[in-house]
């Protein structure tokens, strides 16, 4: 993946966790990130994830969370004693239960440039089942068979698992529910079937046993997902070279068909938690089959504001889009990235 490189197009975000107005009454905005792209009807759509919490209360953590009340999931907020020690400020556990202290959820931003947007004011997807009761996050898009799927992180106390939801005109949404269960992430739909079939990537969380991967699975009616199988894997664990992925790795945006095969853009982490961005190539017809991956990153978090933020030391990569043939642009590939979990950079993916 040498030929590859990404060139940030601007030193500066083109969106900010300020530029966000809050979507529930008495909370704040606490970051707007890793958006998911596509362009429909010639403008670009960003499905972004907006952080949100409850205004702060001297003495006390304000958590965010849905309970069912009557059967009715129902928008809480729990009010737990602040901690004398110190403590991780997106994450509070009580009486033995983690919580998280913001609650996320999926907003769209539009732009005939790809480059100045408006954010609606309202959550284009927001929390509505027991599964999604501490949040929604990272949505990725991919257009297929005249739909655009949308794929996204449901995080509830059972940890985060995968949801799937479908439009086709951005206003009217079908929800088909968690397709991959607790705990998974990073699901990546391919745009097209494969040997007859729907096809994902996906990221299964491993603990004891096992190193961060990369997996792929199979459908016959894109709901129903099984035939996993490992893809690849961080090499930092035994290559110290590669230490920026040993700690953490997940697909990022949907696949691009290529001359050479499927483009893969995919995040690692070190032991540090800091984000970097990188390159794989899959075979066409069977991308189980690893044909390449970046020996470097491509991207890594160098600017201030890629180092300091909500969440510090992220570039974090779910969406890209490539501009049609009929555009000033055409053929050029954007990479919409999030920054420190505070924002969004553009980079373009340049092929030398």
């Amino acid at each position: 993946m040498r030929n590859y490189r990404l060139r940030r197009l601007f030193n500066q975000p083109i969106l900010r966790t300020n530029d966000v107005k809050p979507a529930i009454n008495g909370f704040e905005v606490l970051g707007a990130f890793n958006p998911a792209a596509c362009i429909f009807n010639n403008e670009v759509l960003l499905i972004l994830r907006v952080a949100e919490a409850p205004k702060a209360e001297k003495g006390f953590i304000l958590v965010p969370l849905l309970t069912e009340q009557n059967g009715v999931p129902t928008l809480t907020v729990e009010h737990f004693p602040e901690p004398s020690q110190a403590y991780d400020p997106r994450l509070i556990t009580h009486q033995g239960k983690a919580y998280l202290t913001s609650m996320s959820h999926l907003r769209l931003a539009r732009s005939h440039d790809g480059i100045h947007f408006t954010i609606d004011e309202q959550p284009f997807l927001f929390p509505d089942r027991m599964d999604e009761s501490y949040g929604l996050e990272d949505a990725r898009i991919t257009f297929l068979e005249g739909k655009y799927w949308i794929t996204y992180t449901a995080v509830s106390e059972n940890g985060p698992g995968v949801g799937l939801a479908v439009t086709t005109d951005f206003k009217t949404v079908e929800r088909i529910g968690m397709i991959l269960p607790p705990p998974n992430k990073d699901v990546a739909l391919f745009p097209q079937k494969i040997n007859g079939k729907y096809m994902l990537l996906h990221r299964p969380m491993v603990s004891d046993l096992g190193k961060p991967s990369i997996w792929l699975a199979e459908s016959e009616d894109g709901k129903h997902w099984g035939n996993h199988r490992f893809v690849f894997g961080g090499r930092g664990v035994s290559m110290p070279s590669f230490s920026w992925e040993g700690a953490k790795i997940g697909a990022g945006p949907e696949p691009i068909l290529t001359d050479e095969g499927w483009l893969v853009c995919y995040h690692g982490a070190d032991e540090t938690n800091a984000y970097s961005l990188a390159l794989a190539l899959l075979d066409r017809n069977d991308p189980s089959i690893v044909l390449a991956r970046s020996e470097a990153p491509l991207l890594r978090p160098e600017l201030l504001w890629e180092r300091e933020g909500f969440f510090p030391n992220v570039v974090f990569a779910n969406g890209w889009i490539q501009w049609p043939d009929d555009s000033d642009k055409a053929g050029q590939i954007w990479v919409y990235y999030g920054a420190a979990d505070s924002g969004v950079g553009l980079a373009e993916l340049v092929k030398e």
